[in-house]
């Protein structure tokens, strides 16, 4: 669940003149929906060139090969967690060891993709407890943190690429409340870098970004 780990990516982003808002998380009378992230994530891969797997990305210690693997492992993971299938895809920690992409990624990512948002529109998926990255969490907060890994690693993906991408503002509204400060920095340890602060009348993936620890206007390179 490398979420923004000790990453320091970002992007120029235009004004929409509101406040992020506070969803409330622990609402499950509304469930997020993982599909448009998913699609988001897969528009990216069909312009990925065969000299692009080496580049680097806004995760330091991932080129854009193991972001590709990393966004791979993390679909099968949430998938296998959604539908409680409960073994070596959720219980290995994605900090074990650099992931490796394997060929063929072009056509298998994009139907993992699919496998996750679909297991995740099932409500059943989001009630109960499940397990993914070795760490045992109420399925409610699973599914949350698969969104927002969609998300963010979809942003460095793209920021990777040269890609324009947009998740959608539903996708990006429960990705802010996954890594808004909470008054307790200790739950973010390991898993997001200290803020980056960005003006406050940016779009919410903007802000987003920055709260993830992502440094705005981030470029292969810098």
């Amino acid at each position: 669940m490398r979420a923004g780990r000790d990453a320091r990516g970002g992007d120029e982003f235009a004004s929409d003149g509101q406040s992020a808002p506070h969803t409330d998380t622990s609402d499950t009378t509304s469930l997020p929906d993982l599909t448009p992230a998913a699609q988001a994530v897969t528009q990216l891969l069909g312009a990925i060139g065969d000299e692009r797997p080496g580049a680097p990305t806004p995760c330091p210690e991932y080129a854009v090969r193991e972001l590709l693997a990393h966004i791979e492992g993390l679909s099968l993971a949430f998938r296998d967690a959604a539908r409680k299938d409960l073994g070596p895809t959720t219980d290995t920690s994605p900090t074990a060891s650099l992931p490796v992409l394997e060929g063929g990624w072009r056509a298998r990512i994009p139907v993992r993709l699919d496998e996750l948002a679909g297991a995740w529109r099932r409500p059943e998926s989001w009630e109960g407890m499940t397990r993914a990255g070795g760490v045992d969490l109420p399925a409610a907060v699973a599914g949350r943190v698969a969104l927002n890994e969609l998300v963010l690693h979809g942003w460095d993906l793209a920021r990777a690429t040269g890609q324009e991408y947009d998740p959608g503002e539903a996708s990006a509204a429960v990705s802010y409340e996954s890594v808004r400060p909470t008054g307790d920095d200790s739950l973010r340890d390991g898993i997001f870098g200290p803020p980056v602060a960005v003006p406050d009348d940016v779009l919410l993936l903007g802000r987003v970004v920055g709260l993830s620890g992502r440094r705005p206007h981030w470029r292969p390179g810098d």
